[in-house]
């Protein structure tokens, strides 16, 4: 069922999604309201199952278990946003092309980047590229792999694929981009990393972290990686960003501007496109502040008689990590250092731990709370 509201419709015109298509405009730049919201959580949350037969002929990776979904299929099909381009209007790069980073010119220090590391190979991926493309079907260590970014929810995402691309679907959820799979064609929403329909739906991708991170810190890290190539043989302006430019943040991006399309579920806490580190852990979602864990370092969750979480930050790379711990009390933050104080005194690198890490990506607070509006928040304010 298509839903578009009026709204969204002039929204639309105003953000300039045409821009993906070849042409450009400006960013929109507005008031932040409560919006409508668009669907009603599930108290028990998704109680669908893949069906086995669907899994066992296809192609798509999936994984051993399901994700947390906060709502019904027939929600998220209702909510939907149909056709807001035509499937592959917005054409994924399936036959990438790199160059060395230190071959790369035109790029300045902050200028964001999504980077990988599979199998000892590195590569990065700039947001310049991908807002015109929004999904990368590559190869990274000898793994075909999905490397994926949704300019609406401030989403960069990899993906295992096997020998299946994936493209745009045109459709959007919550603002988020709907990917599909070019082999059973499932549509699967980004952020849910889980099919909402076609043969695989409730069925969850195998999902692996992109760091979000800038030109200058990547390259300092990764001398020697490659980077995606502004030459990708599509007719696009990759100088200009159709929804503003992250670098600074304006126009779209900006962290107090009123989303494109209102949310699954609207929560007003804070502004809308402030960047959350998120998670969907095993003992509820969480959505842990991105400058409050620039502050303190680590930051500990726990409590209710859960297990503990400890967030870290990393200044290499200007992101956050999380790991499952019995105790987050017990560990520290040597800021001059850069390392986490583990139990023993010992300082560490905050990416590599010698703990269980949990998945988490950075997302725009709207989105993460439309998608899972029972998230509990860790913040200062």
């Amino acid at each position: 069922m298509t839903r578009r509201s009026r709204r969204s419709v002039l929204a639309l015109a105003a953000v300039g999604l045409a821009g993906c298509l070849g042409g450009s405009g400006p960013g929109r730049s507005g008031p932040y309201d409560e919006g409508e919201g668009g669907a009603e959580a599930a108290p028990d949350g998704m109680t669908a199952s893949p069906d086995e037969a669907a899994l066992e002929a296809s192609s798509v990776p999936t994984a051993d278990e399901q994700l947390p979904v906060e709502y019904s299929l027939e929600a998220l099909r209702e909510a939907t946003v149909r056709e807001v381009v035509p499937r592959d209007g917005i054409p994924s790069i399936d036959d990438p092309a790199f160059e060395p980073v230190d071959e790369s010119v035109d790029r300045l220090p902050d200028d964001p980047v999504f980077g990988v590391v599979r199998n000892g190979e590195a590569k990065a991926y700039p947001q310049s590229v991908l807002v015109h493309h929004e999904i990368v079907n590559d190869e990274i260590g000898g793994e075909p792999v999905a490397v994926t970014y949704c300019p609406l929810t401030g989403t960069a995402m990899g993906f295992e694929r096997g020998d299946v691309e994936f493209g745009v679907s045109g459709h959007l959820l919550n603002s988020n981009l709907v990917m599909y799979d070019r082999d059973g064609e499932s549509y699967w929403p980004q952020m849910l990393a889980t099919a909402m329909e076609g043969p695989l739906e409730a069925a969850s991708l195998v999902e692996f972290p992109v760091r979000w991170t800038t030109w200058e810190r990547w390259t300092e890290a990764y001398p020697d990686s490659v980077v995606l190539a502004s030459d990708q043989d599509y007719i696009r302006d990759y100088g200009n960003d159709p929804y503003g430019a992250y670098n600074p943040p304006s126009g779209y991006y900006a962290e107090d501007t009123d989303w494109t399309f209102a949310p699954l579920t609207a929560d007003d806490r804070y502004p809308p496109k402030r960047p959350f580190l998120c998670s969907r852990s095993d003992d509820g979602p969480l959505a842990i502040s991105l400058e409050a864990l620039r502050e303190e370092g680590v930051y500990g969750i726990g409590g209710d008689g859960r297990d503990d979480y400890l967030a870290t930050y990393d200044p290499t790379f200007d992101v956050g990590h999380l790991y499952r711990v019995e105790d987050a009390t017990e560990y520290g933050y040597d800021a001059d250092a850069g390392a986490v104080i583990d139990p023993n005194g010992e300082r560490r690198d905050p990416a590599d731990l010698p703990l269980e890490s949990v998945y988490a990506y950075d997302a725009m607070w709207f989105a993460w709370a439309g998608f899972y509006p029972s998230t509990s928040v860790h913040t200062h304010d």
